[in-house]
């Protein structure tokens, strides 16, 4: 039984990296085999001639099945922008079959791969290609990451409604409080779980310092929400 997932975002910096290593960290504690899996990041730095990335080497930190980086991340670009510029600047195409093998590689060596994607869920990855069709081709489950802040329910709700409408399963969603100064978050939370057609599976306060080992605890639900999708 594969416990695959692909964990999406409301838009840039709202935590996604944050969640895979909290729920990577989750289930490697429930006695599953994992790993991360980033198929595109930009806004690399090159260190001694390679190209690394923070939220790549997160997740292979977290990970506690070593698997070689090419799997792990097969595009990785320099500049901080949206993946089809990145890629158009380093005379690239994104292609989902290269993906579709790293992530096969992946799952053959782990009972989990936690599928971090870049940016929200209407990012393109080159002409007429989108995040959206990178989950569906790879035919995994939701799990959406909303960045607590001003302007978030607006973000939240059409993300929800777009990944209904892409016909894929929608796990859930996580309330991360990213912003500290946010008025009344509580009511805004709530505001979101009124209108969201999906369960909220947490609530992660605000926090610069939390580890993935802290935060996993809290993501209980969620290993118990994909369980319950792999099993029915």
């Amino acid at each position: 039984m594969s416990l695959s997932l692909f964990i999406t975002g409301t838009d840039t910096g709202c935590g996604k990296t944050r969640i895979s290593c909290a729920l990577l960290e989750a289930l490697a504690r429930a006695g599953t085999s994992v790993t991360g899996m980033k198929p595109v990041a930009t806004g690399a730095e090159r260190i001694n001639g390679l190209l690394l990335h923070e939220d790549v080497k997160a997740l292979v930190a977290t990970s506690n099945v070593a698997i070689p980086r090419r799997y792990v991340n097969p595009y990785l670009f320099l500049p901080p922008c949206s993946p089809n510029i990145a890629a158009q600047q380093a005379n690239t195409v994104i292609e989902l079959a290269v993906i579709e093998e790293a992530f096969a590689s992946c799952q053959s060596r782990a009972d989990a791969v936690v599928v971090e994607g870049v940016g929200g869920w209407c990012v393109p990855l080159g002409d007429d290609l989108w995040i959206e069709d990178l989950a569906r081709h790879l035919k995994l489950p939701v799990l959406l990451v909303v960045g607590i802040r001003l302007g978030c329910i607006n973000h939240a709700v059409l993300s929800a409604r777009a990944i209904i409408e892409s016909g894929l399963p929608l796990l859930g969603w996580i309330a991360n409080v990213v912003d500290p100064a946010t008025v009344e978050p509580a009511a805004v939370i709530n505001t979101i779980t009124r209108h969201i057609d999906a369960p909220r599976l947490a609530v992660l306060d605000y926090s610069s310092t939390a580890s993935a080992a802290q935060l996993a605890p809290q993501l209980s639900g969620c290993v118990d929400a994909l369980r319950r999708h792999c099993t029915s």
